[in-house]
């Protein structure tokens, strides 16, 4: 009920405001699981994508936005349910992922579209990053869900960093057709078939996005900007 009501409001606002254009938006099933796997560009990547489409979409989302104190608190953690997003403590790296493999498995086997940016982060620079292996080909072999690739277009324009106010403006969603990988079932501990899966969708959005790719980690170029920024001198 929470999500239909955040759906209505948040949702609608978002189209009036500013009327995103999706194509491709008929390769998302009507129903059964589907695994969306995005490139991820803004924050708001998460709110377009299910504004767009008729069905629920749930991602994983730090438990820290669901258990921050007081009244903001609570009302982060409802607004972060209400938009489907579920809670998974990232405390510790191996934990952490073996919590999130589990509640994407449980959200695939109700039937469900459960969204994930194989990136694992957002994009410092607009380039489409290397997706990491462990969480999307692992959820996809356990599950035998359709793995969708998806291209967010233009999102990181909307609010630029240091940027108050959002600008508006029309981004896209384009959607591709699904990919299934039953040829891989039984292989889910293979770290090159994982690879090759993951490699796969990946080449895929950049088929949809029309970005430059980039063989490396975005977590690994994002520490890179950032000692390059401590190195600069500072302007006096």
């Amino acid at each position: 009920m929470l999500y239909g009501a955040m759906k209505v409001s948040v949702g609608a606002g978002l189209k009036l405001a500013f009327r995103p254009w999706v194509e491709g938006g008929e390769h998302v099933p009507d129903e059964g699981p589907a695994i969306l796997a995005s490139n991820h560009l803004s924050f708001s990547d998460s709110f377009f994508l299910p504004a767009v489409l008729d069905r629920k979409v749930t991602f994983i989302a730090k438990a820290e936005y669901f258990t921050s104190p007081g009244l903001k608190g609570k009302l982060t953690a409802a607004f972060f349910k209400g938009v489907g997003q579920l809670p998974v403590d990232r405390s510790g790296a191996r934990g952490a992922g073996e919590a999130a493999i589990s509640s994407a498995i449980a959200v695939l086997e109700r039937g469900e579209l459960f969204g994930i940016y194989p990136e694992g982060t957002r994009s410092p620079d607009g380039r489409l990053y290397r997706g990491k292996s462990g969480g999307l080909a692992r959820v996809a072999l356990a599950t035998g869900a359709p793995v969708i690739p998806v291209a967010m277009i233009d999102t990181e324009k909307i609010q630029p960093p240091g940027k108050v106010v959002p600008k508006l403006m029309r981004p896209g969603i384009r959607i591709g057709e699904p990919l299934t990988f039953d040829r891989y079932r039984g292989m889910e501990n293979d770290r090159f078939v994982l690879r090759s899966l993951t490699d796969e969708v990946m080449y895929a959005i950049m088929r949809l996005s029309g970005q430059e790719y980039v063989d490396i980690y975005a977590t690994a170029a994002k520490r890179a900007l950032a000692e390059e920024a401590k190195k600069r001198p500072q302007g006096g």
